[in-house]
């Protein structure tokens, strides 16, 4: 096989884990209602005091969020670094947690590498 064929069915692997199950599309869903609700409740809605809506998303997106964060303070970023890198933190944890869970939800299947559709004593 080439080397550009074996990239391929990598990634259409990883995006079918990321994408093509339930539990990767649940959790998706959820961060994508919580991300609505940080929007309109930041654009349209004044508060008194400063508005906790932000935490949702960030409670959907940990532990792996926390990791980048801290990755990205140990490089140098000063308080927080930029706005693009906190936005970038949280879309890759939230798509390798998607992948985890498209993981996961195989592993408990059993489907996979190694399996065969015929029962064992055909």
């Amino acid at each position: 096989m080439t080397q550009r064929l074996i990239t391929h069915r990598r990634l259409r692997t990883a995006a079918h884990l990321t994408f093509g199950n339930t539990a990767s599309r649940i959790y998706l869903a959820l961060v994508l209602a919580a991300t609505v609700f940080v929007t309109v409740d930041t654009l349209f809605v004044a508060h008194a005091d400063a508005s906790l809506a932000g935490v949702w998303v960030l409670f959907l997106a940990a532990p792996t969020v926390f990791v980048f964060l801290i990755g990205g303070s140990m490089t140098g970023a000063e308080a927080g670094g930029p706005a693009w890198f906190f936005y970038l933190a949280l879309l890759v944890s939230v798509l390798a947690q998607a992948c985890a869970l498209g993981w996961f939800a195989r592993l408990l299947r059993g489907t996979g590498r190694g399996r065969s559709a015929r029962p064992q004593n055909a």
